[in-house]
């Protein structure tokens, strides 16, 4: 695994660095690469996510906090010059070995520095029974990316304020707010300045010794790529057009909400939103095949068991969805 080092000292916004993530998959077929890197305050929402239910939008705007969707699945966090983001691009296509392979490396790196660190989490690191790092996931042709946050500090206000998860998920662990259910390496660590915790990071979780440097063609090559993130329609999402709305917090899979449009006693319409992580898009795959069917148990059943759930979702069966729609 390589080492990517940037071209430059300068902060760019959020997009660049998932777009750069795209740019080394596609151009390094064969090569796995880790790097680093920071940013101004900005919310990532998971690619099927509802805006406007997991972020306090307007909070966001009139504090001047930056809204992106990125391309995995996973949950909603915070980023800001207190956290650091880690990225991941590897040529292994299976969801649970890539992801346990990542969280394992960094989990690692941070018993290194005498902290009670463990990945037995779903696609988090913890220190503990608390949450440091939150990390997502998604395949390219031949390629998979993970990336996701270290929480070395943060700032508990404009946390608390910008994310609204479900009072559901809060539930599903037990705590009342989003501040219960995480640590920081800071309060872990307070001796250990930021500078050195991410030197230690850079000297601990990539394995091999070579090195890459963007230059000014790569950047702009990546800048191409990063345009896509902009524009409003990607950020807004799907507008599930569901005349009947359920959720439920499901182990190992996270929460999936299910909106659906039946006419005439025919489903016409399905959305799937959540924190969950997937394979392909899975609310697409689902909907071109309920689409038509009749909104009845037996015939709903057949059509979701022949969609083959668990490959879309992993962890999730077609008695799950079956409990959500029905």
């Amino acid at each position: 695994m390589d080492l990517v080092l940037p071209y430059d000292d300068t902060v760019k916004p959020l997009p660049f660095y998932l777009a750069e993530e795209e740019w080394l998959a596609r151009r390094f077929p064969h090569r796995d690469f880790f790097f680093i890197w920071q940013v101004e305050p900005t919310v990532i929402i998971g690619r099927n996510q509802l805006l406007d239910s997991e972020v306090n939008v307007r909070y966001c705007r009139e504090n001047g906090i930056r809204l992106v969707r990125r391309k995995s699945g996973g949950g909603a966090v915070l980023a800001d010059m207190n956290n650091i983001m880690f990225s991941y691009i590897t040529s292994s296509s299976d969801v649970a070995t890539t992801f346990s392979g990542y969280t394992s490396m960094v989990a690692r790196s941070l018993r290194l520095l005498g902290l009670d660190a463990s990945d037995n989490s779903r696609n988090d690191v913890l220190i503990g029974d608390r949450k440091v790092s939150g990390n997502s996931y998604y395949h390219m042709p031949g390629r998979s990316i993970v990336h996701g946050t270290m929480l070395y500090d943060f700032d508990e206000e404009m946390m608390s304020n910008a994310l609204t998860p479900p009072s559901l998920k809060l539930r599903s662990h037990g705590v009342t707010s989003v501040r219960s259910r995480v640590t920081t390496i800071r309060e872990q660590l307070p001796d250990l300045s930021l500078a050195e915790f991410k030197k230690h990071i850079l000297a601990t979780i990539p394995d091999g010794t070579d090195t890459l440097t963007l230059s000014t063609e790569d950047v702009k090559e990546i800048e191409a790529i990063e345009r896509e993130y902009y524009r409003p329609e990607w950020l807004a999402g799907k507008n599930p057009k569901g005349s009947l709305c359920a959720t439920s917090r499901i182990d190992g899979v996270g929460t999936v909400t299910v909106h659906l449009m039946v006419s005439h006693g025919v489903v016409r319409d399905v959305t799937i939103s959540g924190d969950y992580l997937e394979t392909a898009d899975a609310s697409s795959v689902v909907s071109s095949r309920l689409v038509g069917t009749p909104y009845e148990r037996d015939s709903i059943e057949s059509v979701l068991n022949a969609a083959d759930l668990p490959g879309l979702i992993p962890g999730l069966s077609t008695k799950d969805l079956m409990n959500i729609i029905i």
